[in-house]
């Protein structure tokens, strides 16, 4: 049997850490995934997933990611079931991660929210010429100056 699921998302919400009675670490979170295709009104949709991701690996996502992270996870999904308070027998499906990788920081997210906004600025003034490209910082050289 396999039971495999990889999604790339954001978070919806802050991780939530909590530890088990024997201090084992588990974080809960719920991811937004954009659907590849867009629907007969033309919009993108978006799934919606809970997940879990146990250990050393839940402490650092509620270390380092925050709502809005864009995270890569390879998992599995698990079903569980569980008496409400007035109850009912509810049952949960959710992704169990086995690896989360933190596809940008807080440092990423924080710079895309000044640079949009200082583009916008600098293409509301009027005063760049239409020969204006930006420079990305990360690589100022850009492909020209590779030999391949």
């Amino acid at each position: 049997m396999i039971n495999r699921v990889v999604l790339v998302g954001r978070l919806t919400r802050d991780p939530e850490l909590r530890y088990t009675p024997n201090g084992v670490a588990v974080a809960n979170f719920s991811v937004a995934v954009h659907r590849p295709y867009s629907n007969q009104k033309g919009e993108r949709e978006t799934d919606f997933f809970n997940g879990v991701v146990w250990r050393k690996q839940a402490e650092n996502l509620s270390q380092f990611m925050k709502k809005g992270n864009l995270i890569g996870i390879d998992g599995r999904l698990q079903s569980r079931k569980y008496e409400r308070q007035d109850g009912q027998q509810q049952t949960v499906i959710e992704v169990v991660a086995d690896s989360i990788q933190f596809l940008e920081s807080n440092k990423d997210t924080q710079k895309g929210n000044q640079n949009s906004r200082k583009e916008q600025h600098s293409s509301n003034s009027g005063a760049l010429s239409g020969s204006y490209k930006p420079v990305n910082m990360d690589d100022p050289f850009g492909d020209d100056h590779l030999p391949f």
